[in-house]
């Protein structure tokens, strides 16, 4: 459902992260949590519009992880929308970056930067309402390209034509095997062999 060639997104871009994963009573919270960590990017069509997403499984909310992501999913000179997160501090050069400290506002996180939030709670819905909730940690970025797949041709008229494109990708794709789904974008496993490339 990816395809190598697909466009950056581009204007402007709220990024933000997710967690996703069971509730662990008396545990971490935030960013600090055992949770997985899922960072969401998505253009803004204004007045109230919502253009394509992003979303990558990261390993933690570090400035390389983020920075990464940015760099590798928007276009240079895109306005880039984000919290305060020190996270995010690093990748100014080359975009406009426009921070909004949630704790100087008035307004909570999903009034502030209403676009990701919507976005994470349709994921949250859409693997509650059809995987009952569960997921592997290790193929969850191919659940996220599914959902990326699925809302970025949510106005596509003809629904049997979105399946031709299915097939026409997996014609001009090289063979995928397991081992290159595991974990996505670099991520390293957990002791159950050596590093592999991102899924395709």
């Amino acid at each position: 459902m990816v395809r190598t060639s697909r466009e950056s997104l581009s204007g402007e871009i709220e990024v933000a992260e997710t967690l996703l994963g069971g509730v662990d009573e008396g545990g971490k919270r935030g960013r600090g949590t055992s949770k997985e960590i899922v960072v969401i990017a998505l253009e803004i069509k204004p007045p109230k519009g919502f253009g394509r997403i992003r979303m990558r499984h990261v390993p933690d909310a570090s400035a390389e992880s983020l920075e990464s992501f940015v760099r590798e999913t928007i276009a240079p000179d895109s306005i880039v929308c984000t919290d305060g997160w020190k996270g995010y501090n690093g990748f100014s050069n080359g975009y406009k970056h426009q921070q909004i400290i949630l704790s100087y506002s008035d307004d909570p996180a999903h009034v502030a930067m209403p676009g990701v939030h919507r976005i994470a709670s349709l994921l949250k819905r859409w693997l509650l309402g059809t995987h009952q909730g569960a997921f592997s940690t290790e193929h969850l970025q191919a659940y996220l390209e599914e959902f990326t797949f699925r809302f970025n041709r949510r106005t596509s008229s003809s629904r049997g034509q979105l399946f031709r494109r299915l097939l026409e990708q997996a014609v001009s794709t090289q063979p995928v095997t397991q081992a290159d789904t595991l974990h996505g974008y670099h991520r390293k496993p957990a002791k159950i062999g050596k590093q592999t490339g991102g899924a395709k």
